[in-house]
């Protein structure tokens, strides 16, 4: 066989193509001349994506119960981009005071600056919301539940609101994944994942999609992705299609063993407190157990107030958790975040530290014994500084 008569072949494979392209060419001068009237979902521009863009949008979109799709270079990218394609100066924003930290900042040095409204609001409200909704309010952003200290907002109650009043609404639904909350299902307009996070799932890579349900809004953000260059490259894409194709059973035993760590933590008695609503103790566990499926990977906790050497003794100890930001993959991960960040916040949950806990695929057993370790090594700063004399 010779090798053209190989190359002509058929060919198929369970691996979707990776198709690289900056150029897109065109079979006519009236194609090329016309060639942003194939928009929002055809090719004109490598910057808008290849058919492997469109092969794994079409498949977030089906994961989050909606009609359409756009990924762009990250999660905090995909917030930006949601923002910027429709909220203008003059405009009024709700922003979460939980919501991720780099859209607080967009709001209050850039957007702030351009003319529009920003305000922030208490992460666990409700339908309490449509006091602060204005006349010029263009959109509230929330996030379910908040950063860092996994305060619950009632979702379905904030979209009504948003809806009788006509106010558009993002959601960040990077914690539950599709899997666990379907943001589209309670109203809300735009689902926005951190792909970088449970899609991906193995730390190697940065994306983020947006999920709605209306055309119109869908056309809006192809061009806003456009005219940003929130170009997502293609092998990032294949790698997140790869990533899907394990979601399930990497969420559903990640999930398992986080209930199980969160809930040996809360019988521990230097823990004063841990965030998570999955736990009956949780200020926001009817919230979830009646809106939420699945527990998720990722909660914070809060110890017995101690000198900040013991938080250096608590990470120290640690050897199947890493210390890093992120969160999502397969490894354990652990991050820090001191006191006086959280007395900056607006409607602070604490004024201790809060230390948050990703838990990867390791076994239960082992990731316990590294945190006794942790808190040993917290215990043994926290007496020795109590029976220091004077």
């Amino acid at each position: 066989m010779d090798s053209t008569q190989t190359s002509h072949q058929a060919f198929a494979s369970l691996s979707p193509a990776v198709q690289r392209a900056s150029t897109v060419v065109f079979d006519t001068l009236d194609d090329f001349v016309q060639r942003k009237h194939r928009q929002p979902d055809g090719y004109s521009y490598g910057i808008t994506g290849t058919p492997t863009a469109r092969g794994l949008e079409h498949q977030i979109a089906a994961l989050e119960n909606g009609k359409h799709c756009v990924i762009t270079p990250s999660g905090q990218s995909a917030l930006m981009t949601t923002v910027m394609g429709f909220v203008r100066g003059g405009d009024h924003l709700l922003i979460s005071a939980a919501c991720y930290g780099a859209l607080k900042t967009f709001g209050e040095k850039w957007l702030a600056r351009m003319g529009v409204e920003v305000e922030f609001y208490a992460p666990g409200i409700g339908a309490g919301i449509e006091a602060l909704i204005k006349s010029n309010t263009r959109m509230i952003c929330l996030e379910s539940p908040g950063t860092v200290t996994m305060e619950m907002p009632d979702v379905p109650a904030i979209a009504a609101a948003a809806r009788r009043r006509g106010v558009l609404t993002m959601m960040d639904n990077t914690w539950a994944s599709p899997l666990g909350f379907r943001p589209l299902d309670h109203g809300i307009d735009f689902s926005v994942e951190a792909a970088t996070k449970l899609f991906g799932g193995h730390s190697d890579l940065l994306m983020g999609s947006i999920s709605m349900n209306d055309h119109d809004q869908y056309a809006v953000l192809r061009e806003t992705q456009s005219i940003l260059g929130q170009q997502v490259s293609p092998d990032d894409c294949f790698l997140v299609l790869r990533g899907l194709e394990t979601l399930q059973v990497r969420l559903s035993a990640q999930s398992a063993t986080t209930l199980l760590i969160a809930r040996w933590l809360e019988q521990q008695p230097l823990v004063d407190r841990v965030l998570f609503p999955a736990l009956e103790s949780d200020p926001g566990h009817a919230l979830w157990k009646r809106d939420f499926h699945g527990s998720g990977c990722l909660f914070s906790l809060i110890l017995k107030p101690a000198p900040e050497q013991a938080f250096h003794g608590f990470f120290d100890a640690l050897k199947r958790f890493v210390i890093g930001a992120s969160w999502g993959g397969v490894h354990s991960l652990a991050a820090y975040y001191p006191a006086p960040l959280q007395a900056q916040r607006q409607f602070p949950l604490t004024d201790q530290p809060v230390i948050r806990l990703s838990i990867g695929l390791e076994e239960p057993a082992a990731l316990i014994a590294d945190l006794q370790a942790g808190l040993d090594a917290y215990a043994e700063v926290l007496y020795a500084t109590s029976r220091k004399p004077g």
